[in-house]
This record gives C-alpha cells, sequence and structure tokens, in this order.
C-alpha cells in the first residue's frame, strides 16, 4: 500500500514536471515571438495633403525633417489633387495622412510636435 501511494506521488509529481516545463516553454516561445515580430518594422506612409500652398509645403519640409531625425523608414509623398484630397473627408488643408489615417488637418506643427505625432502613430 505505502509503495503504491509512492509511486503515485512520483507519477504526480513527474506530471506536475512536465506541465511546468511545457509552459515555461511555452512562455519562452512566446516572448521569443514577439521580440521578433516587433523587429519587422513595416514602412510608415505618410502623406501630406494641400494644394500647394506655403503652409502645405512647409508642413512637408518639416514632416521629412522629422523622419530624417528621427531615423524611421517612412515614404512621405505629397498629394495636391483635390479630389483625392476630399476622399479623405479634410476640408481644410495642410493635412497629414499616416497609414491612410488623417492625423490633423488645417495646420502646421513644429518638428519637434511631427516626430512625437509620427512616434506615437508607429
Amino acid at each position: 500500500m505505502i509503495l503504491e501511494v509512492k509511486k503515485n506521488t512520483a507519477r504526480t509529481n513527474l506530471k506536475s514536471e512536465i506541465v511546468n516545463r511545457a509552459c515555461e516553454f511555452a512562455v519562452r516561445q512566446s516572448l521569443f515571438l514577439n521580440h521578433n515580430s516587433n523587429k519587422t518594422n513595416k514602412t510608415m506612409e505618410i502623406k501630406i495633403l494641400g494644394p500647394g500652398c506655403p503652409k502645405c509645403k512647409t508642413l512637408e519640409q518639416a514632416t521629412r525633417n522629422a523622419v530624417s531625425e528621427l531615423g524611421i523608414d517612412a515614404n512621405v509623398t505629397k498629394e495636391e489633387d483635390i479630389v483625392k484630397i476630399m476622399g479623405y473627408g479634410v476640408m481644410r488643408t495642410p493635412a497629414l495622412v499616416i497609414d491612410e489615417k488623417v492625423i490633423f488637418s488645417g495646420k502646421v506643427p513644429n518638428v519637434s510636435e511631427l516626430k512625437e505625432i509620427i512616434t506615437k502613430s508607429k
């Protein structure tokens, strides 16, 4: 009887050890995958919407400077076609679009503000 209890206890301990190791492995694997998925940086698509007025050009240059200072992988393009600008629902220019999402319109933030905006949008 005592021998049988010891065998059952040993089996239970072994099963617990296997489950614990499997859980540890799963956690490590998850952390590894999450860590590596952060390294797959996709190129950020940034658009400046505006007809070509001085404020639009200022925003474009400030955005290019912010991207350069941040050292991020981004395509910065200027969209001057009024029909395409209206397609974004923008009524005031200039406007900043990051990855097809309108971030703001009708203002020209400075480079440090743009860096903060771009960083938050990553």
